[in-house]
């Protein structure tokens, strides 16, 4: 009779007992979603009003104004990115599914973050500033950034299949799923594990997270900005961007490394078979994070904020 570790046991048993609380936890969430999102989304209207509230005791000269008005933004920044949001399924998806160290994972979360402030202050300078378009205008410009943005995902996790069937779509990837490191450990003369970068992705992958993550402005970024220059207090406003970026990459660093550590378990996890099959388990995590970012991109393509003739910051709760 075949013996089995008993510590293989054990983190057998972890594992489905984890699995089962994972579905239970998944259940509730799902059926109370819609409840989630509204919260949110109120919660997000009142810190809205709040950072307003800031930026013009700024305006009057009020001491405590620029103060308030930074460490509100950077509060701001770390709590909105604890709701729904493209940015963490983004960055969990992809530190799931690509051994990347814990540094680089840091990294490109912090790019990432910094990247949607610069492009929320690009959008306000070229389009309200410099071009002075109308506030339906900038609604609009919005709403096809934000399809561009989930076309983007969608595109990404298309990639990902990709990787996982060994294909390289126009040369974007270094290597394909296919390439292996062999020796002679098993009947057919070869040992099935990834070569080291199935498991990191490459630089353009982290390229394509940075800039997935970046491309879509916060909307409370946008509004702060439009905000800002409207009263005459842009400089501000730009200042109030890089402090919510700031919390947010904060905020998703730490998401980051939980989910860096577990994927390093679930790695190391010495269990029966796995190791013989590793190849096909990398292929079927890229296959399932693949599949995941085309549905959640589906979803917020088909969920996105309509265009508002009176501007996204009036209905955001200024």
């Amino acid at each position: 009779m075949k013996k089995y570790d008993l510590n293989s046991v054990s983190t057998l048993t972890l594992l489905g007992f984890g699995g089962l609380a994972g579905l239970a936890l998944l259940y509730l969430f799902a059926r109370h979603w819609a409840d989630f999102v509204q919260y949110c989304f109120s919660v997000q209207v009142s810190l809205h009003r709040y950072l307003v509230q800031y930026l013009l005791l700024q305006r009057d000269r009020h001491i405590k104004g620029g103060m308030m008005l930074i460490a509100g933004s950077f509060i701001y920044g770390f709590l909105h990115s604890v709701g729904p949001g493209h940015g963490k399924f983004v960055i969990t998806t992809w530190l799931a599914t690509h051994r990347a160290q814990l540094r680089a994972s840091r990294l490109i979360t912090l790019l990432g973050s910094l990247m949607q402030g610069i492009v929320a202050i690009l959008f306000v300078v070229i389009l309200a500033v410099s071009l002075n378009l109308s506030l339906g205008d900038l609604s609009l410009s919005r709403y096809w950034m934000e399809k561009a943005s989930a076309l983007l995902i969608a595109g990404f996790g298309l990639v990902m299949l990709c990787r996982a069937a060994g294909i390289r779509p126009l040369s974007l990837l270094p290597v394909s799923a296919s390439r292996h490191q062999h020796n002679g450990a098993c009947g057919c003369g070869h040992k099935h594990q990834p070569a080291p970068d199935e498991l990191t992705g490459g630089w353009r992958n982290a390229a394509w997270v940075i800039g997935t993550i970046g491309i879509r402005p916060c909307s409370g970024a946008l509004m702060i900005l439009v905000f800002a220059n409207a009263v005459g207090m842009f400089s501000w406003g730009v200042a109030a961007v890089t402090a919510m970026s700031l919390g947010t990459a904060a905020s998703i660093m730490i998401l980051a490394t939980f989910v860096h550590h577990f994927r390093e378990w679930m790695i190391n996890v010495k269990l029966p078979g796995v190791a013989r099959y590793s190849a096909t388990f990398v292929r079927l995590v890229l296959a399932a994070g693949g599949v995941a970012l085309i549905l959640f991109a589906a979803v917020m393509f088909s969920t996105i904020i309509p265009v508002s003739a009176n501007g996204d910051f009036i209905a955001a709760g200024c």
